[in-house]
């Protein structure tokens, strides 16, 4: 069976490799190409534009700058002027003193009455800023703490002068600032 088998095989193969030339009939033309195009090639007769002329520059008004005398004419002099009499100067007054201007009421926002509870308050957060920066060796705090130092300084310093003026807001304000910045640095 297998002789059979191959005997199939080999003529169903040999079948297709019979013709080995494509089919073809013998009356038709060729294709027929067309010619190539001629390679003359007509110049672009488009006329060049005519040069546009450059604008002229308008005219300048400035006069023509003065030509300088010829060196060789002597300098004129000029006949020297009589000097006018020189007025006597008028007699001196003594000079009074500025008069102060009236002082001027400050402006309270506390009542009067407790303008000196408010005071003692402020001298009392002044105290505390003060004796816990005494307690603090500036020579060890880093630069950072130096400057927290030197700021609360600072606001004490100004708190002072704030209440010698009675300005007892911004003189609390900056006594609070002092006194937190130096709770602050001293507990480190």
């Amino acid at each position: 069976m297998k002789p059979l088998y191959l005997l199939v095989l080999l003529s169903v193969a040999a079948s297709g490799c019979v013709h080995t030339a494509a089919k073809t009939t013998p009356d038709a033309p060729p294709l027929d190409m067309p010619a190539p195009p001629a390679r003359e090639m007509e110049p672009n007769e488009a006329e060049t534009p005519q040069p546009v002329p450059l604008v002229s520059e308008p005219a300048r008004s400035t006069p023509p700058r003065p030509r300088p005398a010829p060196r060789e004419q002597p300098p004129r002099v000029e006949p020297p002027k009589p000097e006018p009499p020189k007025p006597e100067p008028p007699p001196v007054e003594p000079v009074k003193p500025p008069e102060e201007p009236p002082k001027t009421p400050s402006l309270q926002t506390t009542p009067a009455t407790a303008e000196s509870e408010v005071e003692r308050g402020i001298r009392a957060s002044l105290t505390r800023a003060t004796s816990a920066l005494n307690r603090i060796d500036y020579r060890v705090l880093n630069a950072d703490a130096k400057i927290q130092y030197d700021t609360a300084k600072r606001w004490i310093r100004q708190a002072d002068e704030a209440l010698r003026t009675k300005n007892l807001v911004f003189a609390k304000d900056a006594a609070t600032k002092a006194a937190a910045l130096a709770a602050q640095l001293a507990g480190r």
